[in-house]
């Protein structure tokens, strides 16, 4: 091989290793700004949930200040103050169900597309309930927003074909009118047990007319045009049925919470704590109170730029403000959000935000409650949910870890803002500490609603929270129990207890 060969080779040999070594330093470059922008991603990251974990903090001493906000704003609704949030609704209900209520009785649970009618054979203290049956019926589209009169119509033809179906194990004494409890779960203002104006129609109902008319008087036509003979006894709240329905089953029942779409309590109120009655005092001594308590609204409550958005965003701005922060038609929108927020700021989910996260509602409640219990040592079922409902096919473990911790910090501080109302409750009623007398006296909850019920890790929370309030002593006379469909029983139970047959059984 000639010298020139030779210099040649070296050249090329050397131009190779040149590039090799240059090509390496582009790859380490390459390598390094990866790593800078994982590093800026993980950093972006952390910030945004530590930002929501500060804004989301419920601990012990806001909630006390929570719970005695909840109480001052109690005794100003009881004052009928201007502009009090919370309305504290005369339910007109002053005899709750004992138990030695007898007879045949009819519910009609009106709150939404669907409506039940129910009727019970009660047997006194000792037999209760002797039997139950109920039909669910769906409502036709077009009656929704058509006339009163059509939609009175079909409820009362088909609370009369119910009727029709009464067996043999149901008895109506000779010479006595059927009775109905009315659950109406729209807003009304009530005017005695068995009468109240409707305020006005939510739910996707538009009715021409029956704003500002007895919703009684107009069931009560359309049962007469059915040539049905039966008599309104209560017209109720969905809460204060629940409350009947808890205290039949259980005499220490001084309360009722729902907690599941939307949100409300009810509880059994002192008359003479009513400076806004007027009337004459209930013989009881007692008025049970539909608070109305979604509408609960406090400087206290720790308000994030997710629920100042969410709350701009929605169809009633600066209403409800309680209840979408606890109730379970908001939270996974919550979660949605600060999951969209870490997304666009953090690639959480890659480059792309995905599309289906963008959009209002997409994450349910019940998407996230499936997601948070989630036990799996990959959080393969969290991922599922991911895919399935915000179309993200491949999501990396810190991401689905990330999404679970979210998910924990939305249902931890709703579970812990509803055990502040319902000690606010308690407090109101000086059920909050053990009884002088150390008497054993138990105080009841029933809790109502499929957030409480499905969602474990709320229930949970909720309950944790409510002893570490009252403390131990307080709280190990205090019970928190699930009184399942109690509206629905409790309408039949409070027509019972409010019978005009009463006084004479």
């Amino acid at each position: 091989m000639g010298k020139g060969a030779v210099v040649g080779t070296a050249v090329v040999v050397c131009a190779a290793a040149a590039a090799a070594v240059g090509a390496g330093v582009v790859v380490s470059r390459r390598r390094r700004l990866r790593r800078e922008a994982e590093d800026e991603r993980k950093r972006k990251t952390a910030a945004v949930i530590e930002e929501v974990e500060q804004r989301f903090a419920t601990p012990t001493a806001l909630l006390r200040d929570i719970a005695d906000a909840m109480v001052e704003e109690m005794e100003r609704g009881l004052r009928a103050e201007p502009h009090a949030p919370l309305k504290m609704l005369i339910s007109y209900v002053d005899n709750l169900p004992t138990g030695d209520e007898h007879g045949l009785f009819y519910a009609l649970d009106l709150g939404g597309t669907n409506f039940r009618v129910i009727r019970v054979q009660l047997g006194g203290r000792e037999k209760r309930v002797v039997k139950q049956q109920y039909e669910e019926v769906s409502i036709p589209p077009h009656l929704m927003v058509g006339t009163s009169t059509e939609l009175f119509d079909f409820i009362a033809a088909e609370l009369e074909k119910f009727v029709r179906t009464e067996g043999e194990d149901f008895h109506l004494p000779d010479g006595k009118q059927r009775e109905l409890g009315f659950t109406f779960s729209f807003p009304v203002h009530q005017t005695s047990i068995s009468s109240g104006t409707l305020i006005k129609w939510t739910k996707g109902f538009s009715i021409n007319g029956t704003v500002g008319d007895d919703v009684v008087s107009e069931l009560s036509r359309a049962m007469e045009r059915q040539g049905l003979d039966m008599k309104v006894a209560a017209l109720v709240n969905d809460t204060v049925g629940t409350l009947a329905g808890g205290r039949y089953v259980d005499n220490d029942v001084v309360a009722a919470v729902i907690l599941g779409t939307g949100t409300n309590a009810a509880y059994v109120e002192h008359a003479t704590a009513i400076p806004k009655w007027s009337g004459q005092l209930p013989r009881s001594g007692n008025m049970v109170i539909n608070m109305e308590w979604g509408n609960f609204r406090s400087d206290k409550l720790p308000c994030s730029e997710y629920d100042k958005a969410l709350d701009f965003e929605s169809l009633n701005p600066g209403e409800q403000i309680y209840e979408k922060m606890i109730s379970g038609m908001y939270l996974g929108e919550i979660v949605r959000r600060i999951l969209l927020k870490l997304a666009h700021d953090a690639s959480l989910f890659g480059d792309v935000v995905p599309p289906k996260l963008e959009q209002l509602f997409t994450l349910r409640t019940p998407d996230v409650s499936a997601m948070h219990h989630d036990t799996s040592h990959d959080l393969k079922h969290l991922g599922a949910k991911l895919k399935d409902i915000l179309g993200i096919p491949d999501t990396s473990l810190e991401a689905r870890y990330i999404t679970l911790h979210v998910c924990d910090l939305v249902a931890e501080r709703g579970a812990r803002l509803a055990a502040a109302g319902i000690y606010g409750i308690l407090k109101k009623l000086g059920k909050d500490k053990l009884p002088s007398d150390f008497s054993q006296q138990r105080t009841v909850v029933a809790m109502d609603g499929g957030l409480y019920e499905h969602y474990k890790k709320f229930g949970a929370c909720l309950e944790a929270t409510l002893i570490d309030l009252l403390g131990e002593e307080a709280a190990s006379s205090v019970v928190v129990k699930l009184a399942n469909d109690g509206s629905g029983i409790g309408a039949a139970l409070l027509a019972a207890s409010h019978s005009q047959y009463a006084e004479a059984a």
